[in-house]
């Protein structure tokens, strides 16, 4: 049930400060010093464009993971050494793969985001090499998951589900609301990553027998949104699910509170409602609102984790704040913990950076909830299931926006650091 909430303090997330370029060009200087004998990792994420203020952030978080790992003595005593690439769309996620692997790597970190992730896994797969997905949350079912492609992260149906399962089981009840009376409208931008979190939703709504009053896609090229919001209030929806990215789901809260739509909820998730932009681009409309998606590292109550989970959870976030003055956001601690999971559980198990014996060590590796420091644990669905590749323990949270620049984990229980304030509802 939800309780009056007794404010904590909590640091306020703050907008990117440094360009994609500069971050390039720090990651190139120290590769060329690298040695010999390094473990050379391709990195595939979008540091410039519609997806960069994430993909900057997530690769951060690789880089600090390779950085830490290497200052604790390496791989089997051999650095990692990162060779980054800036892929700002789908169209250069396969020539990306391609330029990686003729440079003699075989190894691939990526890519926050999920058209990116689907072109450069396939294509990494065709070219026997491994793809390690520390991000992105669209479909992960081609050519070789569970084999050679891999993702650490919750996968969009999880974020979807999780959505209608806090309103149902948490939010509805706290204000006295019959989750089977609620109306359920579900807005999402027409791609892989909008269908996959959308069809998440979709799914739990069906399973519970909840009230759908409609489905509202879009394409991101030739958004109106005030149009959308528009067909979506004809609806009357109680809860307003969106899967969006940040211009976008920007645009769209906008239009929700312009259009007073009487809401008991709107929830949107990755990309959009989860990031720091979104609090600062609409100031006191983002007020009340509620993501799902990944914890970062000032929202998380550590004592849901192991020891060594909650142990490295204050290493990252100390030295993340140190090197970039800023706090660990959702997506940095997100590609973080993909990349410690790969580089400091799964290679040294592996014995060699083989794809073969890297995708063997993968398929074994057992690590409970809690043992990452963004709430994950470790366990990856077999080969040919409908689960193939997907870490089967990816922990992921619900948010509350409290001001423009604040937000707290309010579910589950386990890493929530705050309770739902039900007078910051659309409804009240």
């Amino acid at each position: 049930m939800i309780r009056p909430r007794v404010r904590r303090p909590h640091a306020a997330a703050v907008l990117r400060v440094c360009g994609a370029l500069a971050l390039i060009a720090s990651i190139a200087a120290s590769s060329c010093s690298g040695e010999a004998t390094s473990i050379r990792i391709g990195a595939i994420y979008p540091l410039n464009g519609s997806q960069g203020p994430g993909g900057i952030d997530e690769f951060r978080g690789v880089q600090l993971a390779a950085d830490l790992v290497n200052a604790d003595g390496g791989v089997g005593g051999r650095d990692v050494q990162l060779e980054p690439i800036d892929v700002p769309s789908s169209d250069g996620a396969a020539a990306a793969v391609a330029q990686l692997d003729a440079a003699g790597i075989e190894l691939l970190v990526g890519s926050y985001g999920s058209t990116i992730s689907l072109p450069a896994a396939d294509e990494a797969a065709r070219r026997g090499m491994v793809f390690w997905e520390t991000g992105a949350v669209g479909e992960m079912t081609g050519r070789g998951a569970g084999e050679l492609v891999f993702r650490v992260p919750a996968d969009g149906g999880v974020l979807g589900r999780q959505a209608i399962r806090f309103v149902a089981d948490e939010l509805a009840p706290g204000v006295d609301r019959d989750p089977n009376e609620l109306r359920f409208a579900v807005v999402n931008v027409d791609d892989v990553y909008g269908r996959a979190v959308a069809a998440g939703a979709l799914d739990e709504l069906d399973a519970r027998g909840l009230h759908l009053v409609g489905t509202f896609d879009y394409d991101e090229t030739r958004l109106d949104a005030a149009r959308l919001i528009a067909d979506v209030a004809r609806a009357r929806p109680d809860v307003v699910f969106v899967s969006a990215y940040l211009t976008d789901g920007v645009a769209i809260q906008r239009q929700i509170a312009r259009q007073r739509l009487p809401l008991v909820a709107a929830i949107g998730t990755s990309s959009s409602y989860c990031m720091p932009e979104f609090g600062a681009a609409l100031g006191r409309d983002a007020i009340g609102t509620f993501a799902s998606d990944k914890p970062d590292a000032q929202a998380i109550d550590p004592t849901g984790l192991t020891a060594e989970g909650r142990t490295l959870l204050a290493r990252a976030a100390a030295a993340y704040e140190q090197r970039f003055d800023e706090p660990m956001s959702a997506p940095a601690l997100t590609g973080f913990s993909g990349a410690w999971a790969l580089l400091h559980e799964v290679l040294p198990a592996a014995g060699s950076p083989t794809p073969a014996a890297v995708g063997e060590a993968a398929r074994t590796a057992d690590l409970p909830a809690g043992s990452l420091p963004n709430g994950s644990g470790l366990a990856f669905g077999r080969a040919g299931t409908p689960d193939a590749g997907t870490n089967l323990r990816a922990a992921s949270v619900i948010w509350q926006w409290l001001d423009p620049d604040e937000h707290v984990v309010v579910w589950p229980a386990p890493y929530a650091t705050d309770v739902v304030d039900p007078s910051l509802l659309s409804t009240r």
